[in-house]
């Protein structure tokens, strides 16, 4: 429960700031606008797995077997997941959020591969370019939690 300044009341939530449900009506349609933008962005790359799969050879030893099978089952749980962060309940976003921020804590190891091979992909065709993008991957963690409401619904579990 937020105290910024404010004493909440018996009777609800803050009424500058929450609706009947308690949701900030301030940060809700911004979480709401981030969450459709993510999950577009995951249909998106999933999808180029399939139609530019050569374009992820880059991210992979050529020691790892099947290679193409690799980049085409990460696509489709990236359109998945993707595709549940836009259709689920809304008690079930959180769930999704973990999900989708565990995937990018599992593909983190091949963008490091990239970075440390110099190999280009995606359009990342310098060391810098290669490295600036690790970067990125913890925003992404973050984004997915936030926008899906899983940090929230963990603060309502654990208080």
């Amino acid at each position: 429960m937020r105290t910024w300044g404010w004493t909440p009341t018996a009777s609800g939530p803050d009424s500058l700031h929450d609706d009947a449900q308690g949701r900030d009506r301030v940060t809700e349609p911004l979480r709401a606008l981030l969450r459709w933008v993510l999950a577009a962005g995951m249909v998106f790359a999933g999808v180029v797995h399939f139609v530019a799969t050569d374009s992820f050879f880059g991210q992979l030893p050529s020691w790892v077997p099947a290679r193409s099978g690799v980049i085409w089952v990460s696509g489709a749980v990236e359109i998945a997941l993707g595709l549940a962060l836009a259709l689920a309940p809304s008690d079930r976003r959180p769930a999704v959020g973990w999900a989708l921020a565990a995937l990018f804590v599992l593909v983190f190891p091949a963008n490091v591969y990239q970075a440390v091979a110099g190999t280009s992909a995606f359009g990342l065709d310098t060391d810098a370019a290669r490295w600036v993008r690790l970067l990125f991957q913890p925003i992404l963690v973050v984004w997915a939690l936030w926008s899906s409401g899983a940090w929230a619904a963990h603060r309502v579990r654990t208080s």
